[in-house]
């Protein structure tokens, strides 16, 4: 057994089921936004998640000037959505989807799954990216739960009238 590559470690995260977020925020009257799996909750108590942002993301300093975000997770449907803020290509990525904001100025998205509103708590600078731990300051939740999962590349839209509905990702 050698070392550890990129390649490998891609191969195996591409095995990690994740549940797909948009993260929103804006700073100077504009916003931005990105999709995520890289999400999880820290502590109840207090209630906190972190995300992973590349410090290369045109969401990334806006997030850390701003100091707040939202974490708006996606219901099983959103998959266009998220191919439209993973992708580079989309000007305006806010035109997609019905998204108002907060007395703070958060955008959010007014079908997700759930949104999770949090202040930048602290932040981690590792590698290529930035950990940065939001402290939840309100909650927005949707029942039926049924969230949009990736895993291996794909998007996964879940069970519906018995059927497996898998939307590969282009490219």
């Amino acid at each position: 057994m050698g070392e550890a590559t990129a390649s490998d470690f891609r191969g195996a995260m591409r095995a990690l089921a994740s549940a797909v977020s948009i993260v929103s925020t804006s700073s100077a009257r504009q916003r931005f936004g990105m999709t995520a799996t890289a999400v999880t909750s820290v502590s109840a108590a207090p209630p906190s998640l972190l995300v992973c942002v590349n410090k290369a993301a045109s969401v990334h300093d806006p997030l850390l000037e701003s100091g707040v975000f939202c974490v708006n997770i996606l219901h099983a449907w959103q998959s266009a959505l998220a191919q439209t803020f993973g992708s580079k290509d989309v000007a305006d990525r806010f035109a997609h989807g019905d998204w108002f904001s907060d007395e703070r100025a958060v955008p959010h998205l007014s079908d997700a799954q759930a949104n999770i509103f949090c202040e930048v708590d602290d932040v981690h600078a590792y590698g290529s990216h930035s950990i940065v731990i939001g402290k939840v300051y309100r909650i927005a939740l949707r029942r039926p739960v049924h969230p949009l999962v990736y895993q291996d590349g794909r998007y996964t839209v879940g069970l519906a009238d018995g059927i497996d509905w898998v939307i590969p990702i282009a490219g």
